[in-house]
């Protein structure tokens, strides 16, 4: 059975029987795990190994695991540091920060790789303005070519453990001060700012032929009425045209406030996503938006879709976690991550 175009949530460590029928739908396509769903290493090997065993090809399974604030899971993951702790070495030591944004991209993959998961969305790319604290200290740095640099050198990381990126979120977050989880967003700047600032980091990462892209649930009204994740203007027109991105398009979570202030039911906004140029749409902590999508959506995909989300299957490299902790450049680079942010530049105790 061909993958679909829904990307969704499950609720705790183990599948239920009515979440076992959601993803054996002809429109689910994938898992987004979250923290709840994580108790050890066993128990998620376990639960991806069970998601899996139930289609060919598998479902893919993703997660937020950023480094910092947003990482799904701690207890025995390396702790990862928020892309900002890069943005800083980088303005001391920009090779240094190369390095550490290679060796972070590593231990994240290689970690999550071994657990059986296809890929996080990451990294993010948003500048930081200093305005907006959902982005904060998730973005890199202030500058585009900064950012441009650290999430070129952490895709090459994540490469190395095996997994693609999937680059947040287009065509820009952090200009604006609301929170598109909570409420509408509105972005007032003109194509020409947004283009000299905002989209060069975007630019650089699909010229270096990054795998994914997330557009934002946010309005830029001197371009379009809707949000970026439901205009063609923005993922067909720009992306896809002007940019020249051949990749995959993931939706945000169509459950945000941002997206629902745009259309109201669940179906509706799966249905706008896709006729934008959405390859797989996320909908998450809604099993009942879930069940509405699932069955009243209509939609095909096509060849090119199942094609580019054909290549987002993780590659394991190592088998498992016990030879990951044996692999001595694993062990070097888990060493040098947890430094950073030690401004004595020692290692920590603990």
């Amino acid at each position: 059975m061909p993958l679909g175009p829904v990307m969704l949530d499950i609720s705790g460590t183990q599948l239920s029987e009515d979440e076992i029928k959601r993803l054996l739908h002809p429109l689910t396509g994938g898992v987004i795990l979250f923290t709840r769903n994580y108790v050890n290493h066993r128990q998620l090997t376990e639960l991806t190994q069970q998601i899996h065993a139930l289609r060919s090809p598998h479902l893919l399974i993703a997660v937020d695991h950023e480094g910092g604030r947003v990482q799904r899971f701690r207890e025995n993951f390396t702790k990862l540091p928020a892309m900002r702790e890069l943005g800083k070495i980088w303005d001391k030591q920009s090779s240094r920060a190369r390095h550490l944004a290679k060796q972070v991209g590593f231990v994240l993959a290689a970690e999550l790789n071994v657990c059986g998961i296809d890929f996080s969305f990451t990294p993010v790319l948003d500048l930081d303005y200093g305005k907006n604290s959902v982005i904060g200290d998730r973005a890199f740095h202030h500058e585009a070519d900064v950012v441009s640099d650290l999430a070129y050198n952490l895709m090459h990381g994540l490469k190395k453990g095996g997994m693609p990126a999937i680059v947040k979120h287009f065509p820009g977050h952090g200009y604006i001060q609301t929170d598109s989880h909570l409420e509408k967003s509105i972005d007032p700047r003109r194509y020409t700012e947004i283009e000299a600032d905002d989209l060069v980091p975007f630019q650089h990462m699909i010229d270096s032929g990054v795998a994914g892209v997330m557009p934002a649930h946010i309005i830029y009204s001197e371009i379009d009425s809707k949000p970026a994740g439901f205009s063609r203007i923005w993922l067909q027109n720009i992306l896809r045209k002007e940019l020249q991105f051949e990749g995959c398009i993931f939706s945000d979570d169509l459950s945000m406030r941002g997206a629902g202030d745009y259309l109201e039911s669940m179906p509706s906004r799966a249905q706008a996503a896709l006729d934008a140029g959405c390859d797989m749409i996320l909908i998450c902590n809604n099993p009942a938006g879930v069940d509405e999508v699932l069955h009243g959506l209509r939609w095909e995909m096509s060849a090119i879709s199942l094609s580019r989300l054909a290549r987002l299957h993780a590659r394991n490299n190592t088998g498992s976690i016990i030879k990951l902790r044996e692999n001595g450049e694993y062990v070097q680079a888990v060493r040098e991550i947890s430094i950073i942010g030690c401004e004595s530049g020692e290692l920590p105790l603990q």
